[in-house]
């Protein structure tokens, strides 16, 4: 690398979700290494992002978004078009999407020519009822001129069903904050949830069918028949989607509960200075994922020394090993049950989490950095042939 490149990152969002915690991190580490990046995000609250990053920042105020999901998604298109057309395109070398609708804003500057080309992060594809938004999803991609995936479960879908080269850039975690450590702070977060003296099993991630929220809470109500002073913490789920009809089918279930349904602590978003004493204070991370990109939730909760429960499917299976986690079949929720109770035996659980240890410390924010040079330089090159 002989200068410095000028890198515009583009995200989805301002709030905590995989792929915009994922931007943000790599638009630090870049900035570390001595590039030029801005991270620019749509800002429907005004607040800016979850968290103030250690790079530049450009959050664009936009307006109430539409109910109707497909309407939501091309309002927010256009409001990222508009803010480009505002600060405009010059000053970067390379424009990096990591969704699809800054993926769509970057194919319309491109098509108008007012850039290049530009870089698509695919951390997972999605099916959508709506034909619009599949097509808006594809277009997202196949208008890009260079590819990168989290894992190959996604580089293999990517030339399976679109013909598509893409690299593997993988995930990162900060160690440093996400570490092993006990302190006051995790004994006032457990006060302020409510919590008692159970052990604490913990969701990232909201209510989403992807999440397997359901079968979580399934195997909970199996859990509670053995052990019931166990509790289950549901985090996050800051989401632009409409879940709104697997919600009302979890409250379905929620219900059906009846007394042990208050051991169910549906917090929401988290301050981002409380995730890290939310990881220390579980007893395990219960993540029956059944669809993923990466799972960045499980390397965060492998740095904290919090066993993890995760899918017998990729991309999980594709960098874990067999001992590192406590395995399940996330469609049956019995499997995902006794995950949880194997996550308790002393011997079992001191395995996993030094393997997990091990596991978290091969993850940082520098080699995902420095794994998207080459793709970066070559769409620079490219531009300028």
């Amino acid at each position: 690398m002989t200068r410095p490149l000028r890198i515009a990152m583009l995200t989805h969002s301002t709030n905590p979700r995989g792929g915009v915690v994922h931007s943000m991190h790599l638009s630090e580490a870049l900035t570390a290494m001595g590039h030029t990046v801005v991270l620019h995000a749509p800002d429907a609250k005004g607040g800016g992002f979850f968290r103030k990053p250690a790079c530049a920042t450009q959050c664009f105020p936009v307006g109430p978004a539409p109910m109707e999901m497909t309407a939501m998604v091309e309002q927010r298109i256009e409001d990222y078009v508009r803010h480009f057309d505002r600060a405009g395109t010059r000053d970067f070398d390379v424009f990096h999407a990591h969704d699809g609708i800054s993926g769509n804003a970057l194919a319309t500057l491109k098509e108008n020519g007012l850039i290049n080309g530009f870089v698509r992060t695919v951390h997972h594809i999605d099916q959508f009822a709506d034909p619009r938004l599949m097509r808006l999803q594809d277009r997202s991609i196949d208008r890009a001129d260079a590819f990168l995936t989290v894992s190959a479960l996604w580089q293999q879908s990517l030339a399976s069903e679109r013909g598509l080269h893409a690299a593997i850039v993988g995930n990162g975690v900060d160690t440093t904050r996400f570490a092993p450590t006990w302190s006051g702070e995790q004994t006032a977060l457990h006060d302020r949830l409510g919590l008692h003296s159970g052990p604490v099993f913990l969701s990232i991630g909201g209510i989403e069918a992807r999440k397997n929220t359901i079968g979580i809470l399934d195997a909970f109500r199996q859990l509670r028949a053995v052990l019931p002073a166990a509790q289950l913490v549901i985090a996050g789920g800051v989401s632009l989607l409409d879940h709104r009809d697997y919600q009302e089918e979890f409250q379905s279930h929620l219900r059906g509960l009846r007394e042990d349904a208050s051991a169910v602590h549906v917090i929401g978003a988290v301050a981002d200075k409380d995730m890290p004493n939310l990881y220390r204070l579980a007893d395990a991370l219960v993540f029956p994922s059944l669809k993923e990109g990466f799972g960045l939730v499980v390397l965060e909760a492998m740095a904290s020394g919090v066993p993890a429960i995760v899918s017998s499917l990729a991309p999980f299976t594709q960098y874990l090993g067999s001992e590192d986690a406590i395995w399940c079949d996330p469609h049956h929720a019995a499997s995902i049950a006794e995950a949880m109770a194997l996550s308790l035996v002393p011997k079992i659980r001191d395995r996993v989490i030094a393997r997990g240890l091990e596991v978290a410390s091969r993850f940082d924010w520098q080699g995902v950095a420095q794994a998207h040079l080459s793709t970066y330089t070559t769409l620079k090159e490219a531009a300028h042939a």
